[in-house]
């Protein structure tokens, strides 16, 4: 989840080297990376009790816990104008979530965060007059086409699924940045968080209700909530401070990778050589825009 920080400042201590700083920022962006994907491929092992839908209501309350506990939003002083654009992006979290767990059930973790990824990429490249970001877009276009290419084996559902997480990754970020210009800190964004738990809140009930989950689908449930909302969250707090944002965005390009491999290893999903070469289309591409563009902070 992209986090909104404001740079550090220094009181009489002796400012860090920039160089151990950088260090200390890419192994905080690997750890987070790491964190996230170990995170979803954990809380898939819940899916045969709670299914993507229960797992997916388990990560919005711990994310809701931890954003809220950060951000402290005060709801009461919140207006018209900045109440529409909280309450977006709360409904565009939900579902993006929702549509990423049921994507990843459906064609396992390496795919599913590799078409999600199309969300951040398409919004740097639909932003860009460059000659280079539109070679980029098809080099990711065929990247698609590879992975959705049709044989019987294809699950378009799937696909599709993998698809809307995209659509609203892209509407995450640029509701965020809305939510960021009108609500002081992070309170938007928590508040976000805190109504999109509560959506999920009936969902919780239901499946109590209806069939009591095991102890072990909960704690599956609840390592996916920690390691792919909590631990990342805060893990961009820190790292936005050390790198610059160019650098961040593209660390970013690792995540489909981290998925695949950490599929493999936790899940046993093995990807064909096909797979893989879309999923290095995605990241060249992702790689080859970021490189390009001028430092900005």
């Amino acid at each position: 989840m992209p986090a909104v920080t404001t740079p550090p400042t220094t009181t009489g201590a002796a400012a860090p080297k920039p160089g151990s700083e950088r260090l200390a920022g890419v192994i905080t962006m690997l750890g987070s990376g790491l964190s996230n994907q170990t995170g979803a491929a954990i809380g898939s092992l819940a899916f045969p009790v709670l299914g993507p839908v229960g797992v997916v209501a388990v990560r919005q309350y711990v994310a809701a816990i931890v954003l809220t506990a950060v951000g402290r939003p005060r709801l009461r002083t919140f207006t018209r104008r900045q109440w529409w654009p909280v309450l977006l992006l709360a409904l565009v979290f939900g579902t993006m979530n929702l549509s990423l767990y049921c994507a990843i059930d459906r064609i396992g973790l390496g795919l599913a965060v590799t078409l999600e990824f199309l969300g951040p990429l398409g919004i740097a490249l639909a932003t860009s007059r460059r000659r280079v970001d539109a070679c980029c877009a098809l080099i990711a276009a065929a990247g698609v086409v590879t992975l959705a290419r049709p044989q019987p084996s294809t699950d378009y559902l799937g696909m599709g699924l993998g698809l809307l997480a995209a659509v609203c990754w892209a509407s995450y970020i640029l509701l965020n940045r809305t939510v960021g210009e009108r609500v002081p800190g992070v309170q938007g964004s928590a508040a976000a968080a805190a109504l999109s738990a509560l959506m999920f809140l009936p969902v919780g009930v239901v499946l109590v209700v209806q069939r009591p989950p095991t102890a072990g689908a909960v704690a599956y449930a609840l390592a996916a909530g920690l390691l792919s909302s909590a631990v990342p969250y805060l893990a961009d707090l820190v790292t936005l401070r050390r790198v610059p944002a160019r650098t961040f965005g593209l660390f970013m390009s690792v995540n489909p990778v981290l998925a695949a491999v950490v599929g493999w290893i936790v899940l046993g999903q093995d990807l064909g050589w096909t797979a893989w070469a879309a999923i290095a289309a995605i990241v060249a591409a992702n790689t080859l825009s970021m490189a390009g563009r001028p430092v900005t902070a």
